[in-house]
């Protein structure tokens, strides 16, 4: 059986948010909101919430239980320091909590992820069981030889 760990997350990735696209309904407020401090923009992809929600989902698999604060952190980035006289050097910052929460929420809708009292959020065996599916699709369509040796 093919998990998450034997395919690239890349694939993986594009492939779950694939799946999630039928399951799970996007907010209205995504399109206008930046994903962390440290960005300018809101993101220009027109799948954003699918990728983040499927990036989520196997970020809590690969190190449940996790929560949003470490979430954020991940997902977060380097906000400069003052570009008048680049005084103060650049520091990290998190992002967005509140498109963290919203995806795991929508995903906890579709009983892919639950939460534990304390601790974080952890996959359910639904949850893995759809990414075991997702991986197993990736690998059969990967031509890649160094992989070979996983089938």
């Amino acid at each position: 059986m093919v998990s998450l760990y034997d395919v690239p997350a890349d694939a993986l990735i594009e492939e779950a948010a694939d799946r999630l696209a039928d399951r799970i309904d996007e907010p209205e407020w995504v399109q206008f909101t930046k994903s962390g401090a440290d960005r300018e923009l809101p993101p220009e992809q027109e799948d954003f919430w699918f990728v983040r929600s499927a990036s989520l989902l196997r970020k809590v698999a690969k190190n449940e239980p996790i929560g949003i604060e470490r979430l954020a952190t991940e997902y977060g980035g380097k906000k400069r320091g003052s570009n008048r006289y680049i005084v103060a050097p650049g520091t990290h910052t998190g992002g967005s909590r509140k498109i963290i929460r919203a995806s795991l929420q929508a995903l906890e809708e579709e009983d892919l992820i639950e939460t534990a009292q304390g601790e974080g959020r952890r996959v359910t065996d639904a949850g893995h069981t759809f990414l075991n599916e997702v991986a197993d699709s990736v690998f059969e369509d990967l031509d890649r030889p160094e992989l070979e040796r996983y089938a």
